[in-house]
């Protein structure tokens, strides 16, 4: 049977402030932005790590969906502010480093550094709009 030649291209993150979400996505974490494109009042802002063009998150209004009601846009809206909604995995070489310029900067920390039973470090912290965004470091690295 022949491998699949399978990548990931882009995630899908809410945000419900994008220029809250710009600021944190390319001045915090230092993703550069590839695309922001506007549609009346909502705004769908592509960003990704420099250096790897193949990947990429795709900031996006949340519930705007126009098969979507009232009250699942409303559910959508409250799991944002609990930060249940939405989350991201991303990987740094340094995670102590990372996590220290991260504080620094006044993100929502959620947990520091930990070494985790199953062979990674990691932190995790809030973007703006609540979504969880878990670093990870591989021990062995």
């Amino acid at each position: 049977m022949a491998v699949m030649d399978v990548t990931i291209h882009s995630s899908f993150l809410p945000h419900d402030d994008p220029d809250a979400a710009l600021a944190f996505y390319r001045d915090v974490l230092g993703f550069e932005v590839r695309l922001d494109v506007g549609y009346g009042d909502l705004r769908w802002i592509t960003v990704g790590p420099v250096g790897q063009p193949s990947t990429a998150i795709v900031l996006h209004p949340p519930a705007v969906d126009p098969g979507i009601t009232d009250q699942e846009r409303q559910t959508v809206r409250e799991m944002m502010a609990k930060g249940t909604f939405a989350g991201l995995n991303l990987a740094a070489a340094d995670l102590d480093e990372t996590f220290d310029r991260l504080q620094a900067s006044g993100v929502e920390v959620v947990q520091e550094p930990i070494d985790q039973p199953y062979g990674l470090r990691d932190c995790a912290i809030r973007d703006p709009a609540g979504n969880l965004i878990r670093i990870q470091q591989s021990r062995g690295a």
